[in-house]
C-alpha cells in the first residue's frame, strides 16, 4: 500500500518542515508531495533540502501562483504516476492534524473517498471569527440543497481518495479553485458511483502565515454548484459522463 499526501504551498516556510516530519511519522507507506507555487519566502528550497535526504519526500516547483485546484490536479497526476493507492490532500499550515491520516486509511476499507468533516458532530472549528464560521456553515447548507450531496462538509480540504476515484475524473477538465474545487471533486466522485464517507475532525485555523481566502473564491463556489447540477442533468439527458465506479 502506497499513500501520497499532496500539500500545495505558497509562503509556508514556517510550517513545512515540521509538517513533513509529522506526516511521515504516521505510516511507513506515506510519501509527501509538495506542490510549491514559487514561494518567495523559500518554501521550495526548504523542501528541496528535505527531499534530497529522504526518498519519501517529493516536490513539484511551479512558476507562480496558479491556483489551489490546479496544484492538486497536478499533484494527483504525479501521485498516480508514482503508483499511489491512496491520495490525501491537506493544508500546509497545521489546520489539519496529520494524526487523522491513519484514520482516513482505516476508513478506506468501506469508502472510496473519505472527507474530514468539521460539521459531522456539530461544529468543530477553532479560531475562526463568527462571520467566517457562519459563511462556511451556510455555504455547505446551500451546496447540499443545490447539488443533493449528502455530506455535512462539502468544502473540507482534508480528505483521502482511492486511486480509482481520481482516475474516474478528467482532471484536465477541472478548472475550479478553492472551495469550489473541493465541492467539484466530491460531486464527481458521487456522480461516478463511488462511495463517499466522512469522519469528524477538529479544524484549527492557521498557526503561522496568512489566510488565502478571498471573495473571488467564495463567488466561484456559489456559481459552481449550479454548473455542476446543470452539467449533471445534461449528461444524464445525453448519456455522456465520466468513467464510473466498477
Amino acid at each position: 500500500m502506497k499513500v501520497y499526501v499532496v500539500v500545495p504551498t505558497y509562503n509556508e516556510r514556517d510550517n513545512i518542515a515540521l509538517l513533513i516530519e509529522r506526516v511521515l511519522e504516521q505510516l511507513d507507506s506515506i510519501h509527501v508531495l509538495v506542490v510549491d507555487d514559487n514561494s518567495p519566502d523559500g518554501t521550495g528550497e526548504i523542501v528541496d533540502r528535505i527531499a534530497s535526504a529522504n526518498p519519501r519526500v517529493h516536490i513539484l516547483h511551479r512558476k507562480g501562483k496558479m491556483g489551489l485546484g490546479s496544484a492538486y490536479c497536478e499533484g494527483f497526476t504525479i501521485a498516480l504516476q508514482h503508483g499511489a493507492d491512496y491520495i490525501v490532500e491537506m493544508d500546509a499550515d497545521f489546520s489539519h492534524d496529520p494524526a487523522t491520516i491513519p484514520v482516513f486509511i482505516e476508513k478506506m476499507k468501506d469508502y472510496d473517498l473519505v472527507i474530514g468533516s468539521r460539521y459531522l458532530n456539530g461544529i468543530s472549528v477553532v479560531n475562526w471569527p463568527l462571520r467566517r464560521l457562519m459563511l462556511s456553515y451556510f455555504a455547505n447548507v446551500y451546496t447540499r440543497l443545490v447539488t443533493g450531496l449528502k455530506l455535512q462538509d462539502c468544502t473540507s480540504g482534508f480528505k483521502c481518495f482511492r486511486r480509482s476515484a481520481i482516475e474516474s475524473i478528467d482532471l484536465d477538465a477541472i478548472h475550479s479553485d478553492g472551495y469550489s474545487f473541493q465541492i467539484e471533486m466530491n460531486y464527481r466522485c458521487v456522480e461516478n458511483g463511488f462511495r463517499v464517507g466522512e469522519v469528524p475532525i477538529i479544524f484549527i485555523d492557521r498557526h503561522a502565515g496568512s489566510s488565502k481566502m478571498s471573495k473571488r473564491i467564495v463567488r466561484e463556489a456559489v456559481t459552481m454548484v449550479w454548473k455542476l447540477k446543470l452539467g449533471s442533468l445534461v449528461r444524464k439527458t445525453t448519456g455522456r459522463g465520466n468513467r464510473r465506479a466498477p
